[in-house]
């Protein structure tokens, strides 16, 4: 199910005259990427859905790529954000933990911020 996300770009733009100030906003760690937009946007479809599969089809990604994205996210946390589980007689599933749902709201509420930022600070071009 599409969501408001969807027509919102991970880039944020703020236009003033013939000028853009553009940002992007993503959390590095030790290995690179940890989190970003489209990450924690796979993390609420994890959660809405229940299945990496389901959530990787409906941000038109492969299931390979979201595995590896959730596996990198996991690891780089130090604690699960994402947790699997397998069989039984209802099948499999997947969910976030509690530190996945704050690493969610965190993210967003950094992202909320730098998009006041770039608003606030596009107004004041000067060129």
């Amino acid at each position: 199910m599409p969501s408001d996300k969807d027509l919102d770009p991970a880039d944020v733009a703020v236009r003033k005259g013939g000028y853009e100030l553009k940002g992007r906003i993503w959390i590095d760690g030790a290995n690179g990427t940890f989190l970003g937009y489209g990450r924690v946007v796979l993390l609420e479809r994890i959660a809405e859905f229940g299945s990496i599969s389901k959530a990787a089809k409906s941000m038109g990604m492969s299931y390979r790529h979201a595995w590896e994205l959730v596996d990198s996210m996991n690891r780089q946390a130090g604690r699960p954000l994402v947790e699997t589980s397998i069989g039984g007689k209802r099948g499999g599933g997947t969910k976030l933990t509690d530190s996945g749902r704050e690493a969610v709201e965190g993210f967003w509420d950094i992202y909320k911020k730098f998009k006041c930022f770039l608003t606030k600070e596009g107004t004041s071009l000067q060129f």
